[in-house]
């Protein structure tokens, strides 16, 4: 009888902005392959640093206990000021992936209204303030200044005393590429992890559907290499079209 294949226990989590982070290679490692980021690092130092092809991108990621651990610097550019992105450790690296995809390899499609998305997911307006929050509470989006656009701040918290991360954008930057945030922030696809227990802000079943399933390790192995493609493919052009990651869904996903 032969070898059964070796298997990933992989736990497929929603809503994917209460996740835990991932691997930071979701992010990095297909803006170097696909979309030529040159990377620089230092040894001694726990950081990696990317810069776009045009050298007008600079992506940092440095852990720091009390910031921000991913930031994003654009130069000006024609009708454009300077800008920046920020995301907290925990932000989930699907959420940012989407931001930095769009950077590298924008889609025509893009919507350019950032809270479009949050109306099509069910958001509603927060009393007495600005802004958008989640159903369930744990995520509000807000853009700041009543007198002249200021910055966006994406919040997550488990409670008024809870935070777990926030993404911030400076009033400059490009609204589809917040809007391509916003709109995977609400996707409704689980997002899988293999380290949950030890990453996850929360197991309150009321709050986080977990389904646990056993999946060959070659397709977890394969996962990011598919994703390299899909990248490259869309970079090439817009007739190009990508494929789908094949990590396997959870068949009948259920808290736990």
């Amino acid at each position: 009888m032969p070898n059964r294949p070796e298997t990933v226990e992989v736990e497929f989590i929603s809503p994917r902005h209460l996740a835990g982070c991932g691997d930071p290679a979701w992010i990095t490692v297909p803006l170097h392959r696909a979309c030529g980021w040159s990377h620089g690092n230092d040894p001694l130092m726990p950081r990696v640093i990317l810069s776009s092809p045009d050298q007008k991108a600079l992506l940092r990621l440095e852990p720091d206990p009390d910031g921000q651990w991913w930031t994003l610097h654009h130069s000006r550019t024609q009708g454009r000021p300077a800008w920046y992105a920020s995301f907290g450790a925990r932000t989930p690296v699907e959420i940012i992936a989407a931001f930095t995809d769009a950077l590298a390899a924008p889609a025509a499609t893009a919507s350019a209204d950032p809270y479009e998305p949050l109306r099509q997911a069910a958001w509603s307006p927060v009393t007495g303030a600005e802004g958008l929050a989640s159903p369930d509470e744990t995520a509000y989006v807000q853009r700041l200044g009543a007198d002249e656009p200021g910055p966006w701040f994406i919040t997550t918290t488990l409670g008024h005393d809870r935070p777990v991360w926030q993404a911030r954008f400076g009033e400059h930057t490009p609204p589809y590429l917040i809007a391509t945030f916003t709109a995977a922030l609400v996707d409704p696809s689980p997002v899988a992890r293999t380290d949950s227990p030890r990453s996850l802000p929360t197991r309150d079943p009321d709050l986080v559907t977990r389904s646990h399933r056993k999946v060959p390790a070659v397709l977890v192995a394969s996962a990011l290499e598919e994703r390299v493609q899909a990248l490259a493919a869309r970079r090439a052009g817009p007739t190009a079209s990508p494929s789908a990651l094949r990590l396997p869904p959870p068949r009948n996903g259920r808290s736990r």
